[in-house]
Formats: C-alpha cells, structure tokens, sequence
C-alpha cells in the first residue's frame, strides 16, 4: 500500500560544501556540499526511509506501483526512471561557472536527460550572489578570447540574491551558485555539467579542475537575458507559482492554517520540500506523515485529496510535472 514516502538523503561532500546540511548526516559531518533529497540518478538511487515500504528503492517502487506512484503519462514517457532530481545545496565557496546541455544533445553525446533547472533561495549570506548568463550579447568568438585570457568573469552578469528569491537555469545557461547561498533545487534527472571556469583554484596536490570547454562552447545561450529573477507573489494559506516548464512545476505554500489539497486533475506525483516550520498529512487512508523542516517528501499520484496541518507558519515547495 502507498503511502507520503520519506528518502534518506544522499549526501554529497564537496570542497566548496559547508556546515548548514550536516544536521543530516548521523555522524554530523561538515563539507556537505548537496543533500540528493529524491533522486533516481544512476548509482545514486533514493531508498525510501519511512514505513512498510521502507528499504525499498525508488525505481524498485515504480516497477511495481507504476502510475499509481508516479502518474500514468510520466510511466508512459519516462518508464522506471524518475524524471526528476531534488537537492538542497549549501555553498560555502563559489561553485565553478558551468552550463548544461539540452535534451537534444544530451541524448547524442551522453545517451541522457540535458538539464534545466530552478533555484529557489533557502538561506543567503549578506552579499551572496548568483552567476546568471552574460552582462551582455557576446558571440563564440568573444566568448573563447575571453576564456583563454583569463577574462571570462569581465562577461559574466553577477547578481546578489536574498533570502526567498527565485530563479529559472535553462539549458544553456551559464551559471554559478555563489559562496553564502542555501539554496533548494529542482532539475530534470541529468548528472552532466559542463565545467567551464573554476577560478584557477587548485586542490591539495597543486592540480587545477577538469574543465569541459570544447563541450560546453556549443551549448552555451550567448544571448543577453537582463532578467532571470522568477516574479512571484506570496500568498497566505495558498499556493503561489514560481515556475512552470515542461519539465516540472513549483510553487511556494506558505500556511498557518490546515490547508486541503486537492489534485484531482493532476496526473503526477507531488513533492514537498518543508523549509520552514512543519506539517502533517493525513490522506484519510494511511497514517498521518509528519514532515519537519529540510525534510521532503513524495506523495503518490495515486492520492488526490489531502490535509496539510501546519505546526505555526510553514513554508513549503509544491512541485509536480504537468501534462
């Protein structure tokens, strides 16, 4: 029987990581670059956490539950795999500037998903900044001469963020998640970055990154895009759009009050990301699931009518893949 399924996050050092994600680890180890809250990346497979089906995996639950679990045009185009990867991130450094592929060359080059993405801003430190596109139209050429002088942050359009700001990673886009941000993350399901500059920082042994230039030059969106901030407005006690895409749907909820949900029309499973306070579901068919804050959890498509109890003011991110 299905049930609000909890996962035990994946977690992932990096040595641009810090202390804000150690609360997971049982061993409250620092470094912690990204929690993989739901992901169903290959070796990197979530395993269910709470009840009877605990200990199970999530592509093992999709063979068996198929639509019921995640909503039958999703088991129709996507199979066994899920279709998206779900992460906190906490950087205590600059992250590299990176760009992703679409799915179109991502299925030529690498036999996989491309990767467009959302951040939606946790947590940010006075003067905490994003790397988002270019300050300017550029073409190739302008690009890779800046590159190999050593000038490519001159084109780079840096943008200081605050605490609940938004913002929309399609492919293509030349990006970076800069030193001080937590930062919530809802992607297709694609492990493959390209790297493209990295500070000519270098590790313990005087060795710089890989970088990915030759791969990246002919992905990157060389346009002037002046705004990539999501314009939204909170609303109490009701969800509020940030972004939706073919590739996914997210809202914020931000509740004081029992709130029910309904997603009658809705042929997809339902993600919560609880980032402040905590809730309650009851499905009027399981045992109530409590949610606590930095916990995140997969309601079935199967389930179309649900109560949410907040405890206090409860801020939550509702994603789910429209047809």
């Amino acid at each position: 029987m299905l049930y609000p399924l909890k996962f035990h996050p994946i977690l992932k050092k990096k040595i641009w990581g810090g202390e804000r994600l150690a609360y997971k680890s049982e061993e409250h180890e620092e470094s912690i670059g990204e929690s993989w809250e739901i992901s169903a990346v290959e070796d990197n497979i979530s395993v269910v956490s709470n009840g009877i089906l605990a200990d199970n995996d999530l592509q093992e639950l999709i063979e068996v539950y198929m639509g019921d679990l995640v909503g039958d045009h999703i088991y129709e185009k996507f199979g066994i795999e899920f279709p998206l990867l779900i992460k906190y991130i906490d950087a205590n450094d600059d992250l590299s500037i990176q760009v992703h592929p679409d799915d179109e060359t991502a299925k030529e080059r690498h036999n996989a998903y491309g990767k467009t993405e959302m951040w939606y801003i946790v947590d940010a430190e006075k003067d905490a900044s994003l790397v988002l596109g270019f300050n300017h139209e550029i073409d190739k050429a302008t690009y890779l001469q800046a590159l190999h002088q050593n000038k490519l942050m001159d084109l780079l359009n840096v943008q200081k963020v605050k605490k609940g700001e938004s913002f929309f990673i399609p492919a293509g886009l030349v990006h970076a998640i800069g030193k001080g941000c937590l930062i919530a993350e809802i992607q297709q399901t694609s492990d493959i970055t390209y790297r493209i500059y990295d500070y000519n920082r270098k590790d313990a042994n005087g060795n710089t990154r890989e970088l990915h230039t030759d791969l990246a030059t002919d992905v990157i969106d060389y346009s002037y895009q002046p705004q990539h901030r999501v314009n939204y407005t909170p609303q109490d006690n009701q969800s509020a759009k940030l972004v939706k895409c073919p590739y996914f749907t997210t809202n914020l909820l931000v509740f004081d009050r029992d709130i029910e949900k309904e997603y009658v029309h809705l042929d997809s499973f339902v993600i919560y990301m609880c980032l402040q306070g905590k809730f309650t579901i009851t499905t009027g068919e399981c045992e109530p699931v409590l949610v606590n804050k930095g916990e995140t959890v997969l309601i079935p498509a199967c389930f179309k009518n649900l109560t949410l109890y907040p405890d206090d003011i409860t801020q939550v991110l509702e994603i789910y893949v429209e047809e």
